[in-house]
């Protein structure tokens, strides 16, 4: 059981082109009135005097809750002092989702944007690692029904392993090459799962068209097919010579180049809105721990403006 908990505690999926030009962040400083409301399913932070401009919802990775995308993604003060609402959700553990799930997680945010009086016109869904994931395929899913009464006007992901047949490949890679604990122990579990949950992709790879938002073997985006319309950004560090000393992983086996093949993908079936952003030497855990698998690699200020621009 310690050992299952050490896991998920420490599970983040190792598996772009400048960005578009957005408005500056504003300069006033002044910190915005906002209110925190804790729930079991979510953490809201909102404009407490206007109503807010825009709402943003995040997903965090694997282990992730609330508490820890707010400690590793500084995005509460730019995103209150542009009156953007931002809805943490308590929603990880998970690389893909069922038809059921994705059901259940547009009624639960139906739920809270009418609650809480949120904006349905201007919503941005966000996530990294396999928080990405999610959000790819609950925005998809959203912009594709009329029952919830919002749909995302942009999504974007943060480091994302996007082809779950490729992760499958690169797990089963570490854990053969055997060089880093981290990676062997997350390999490990990560062909557990899916092995049991989804099959091998040798011979299964027709679910994992079902459940990745792309799966490149063959050629298929059907799980993103309904996000051609909206604002779309794919963020990484391509740290090569990082994953090459501390995983022993070329720049192919990345989350970072998969990205990119998927941004050229998208361009090439017409998604006009989609901008793959690179940084470098932002990938940093809020302990200090230098990693370009992190929050951290997006300007908070920057995805602010980039979400209120026209």
């Amino acid at each position: 059981m310690k050992r299952t908990l050490a896991l998920l505690i420490s599970l983040h999926f190792v598996v772009a082109c400048s960005p578009e030009k957005s408005p500056p962040p504003a300069t006033d400083k002044t910190k915005a009135a906002t209110t925190t409301l804790i729930t079991p399913d979510y953490e809201l932070l909102r404009p407490t005097d206007e109503p807010a401009a825009a709402l943003l919802i995040l997903f965090g990775g694997y282990p992730e809750r609330a508490a820890d995308i707010k400690r590793e993604f500084k995005i509460a003060e730019p995103a209150t002092a542009q009156q953007v609402a931002v809805l943490f959700m308590n929603y990880s553990q998970r690389l893909w989702l069922e038809e059921s799930e994705k059901k259940e997680l547009g009624s639960r945010l139906q739920s809270a944007i009418l609650k809480h009086g949120l904006p349905t016109d201007n919503i941005y869904v966000g996530g990294f690692s396999s928080g990405g994931n999610v959000a790819l395929l609950l925005s998809d899913f959203l912009v594709g029904r009329d029952e919830f009464g919002f749909k995302p006007k942009g999504v974007f992901v943060v480091d994302s392993p996007v082809d779950l047949a490729e992760l499958y490949a690169t797990a089963a890679l570490n854990v053969a090459r055997n060089f880093s604990p981290p990676s062997v122990r997350e390999g490990e579990f990560l062909l557990e799962k899916m092995s049991k949950e989804i099959g091998d992709p040798t011979r299964s790879l027709d679910r994992y068209e079902t459940y990745s938002p792309v799966t490149f073997g063959t050629n298929n985006t059907d799980r993103i097919a309904n996000l051609r319309e909206i604002k779309i950004r794919l963020y990484t560090e391509p740290d090569t010579v990082w994953w090459q000393k501390h995983r022993q992983q070329a720049y192919v086996e990345t989350n970072g180049y998969r990205l990119k093949r998927l941004y050229g993908k998208m361009r090439e079936l017409g998604f006009e809105k989609v901008t793959y952003v690179t940084s470098e030497n932002r990938g940093y855990r809020s302990g200090g721990e230098r990693h370009p698998h992190s929050w951290s690699i997006v300007d908070p200020e920057e995805l602010v403006s980039w979400m209120l621009a026209n």
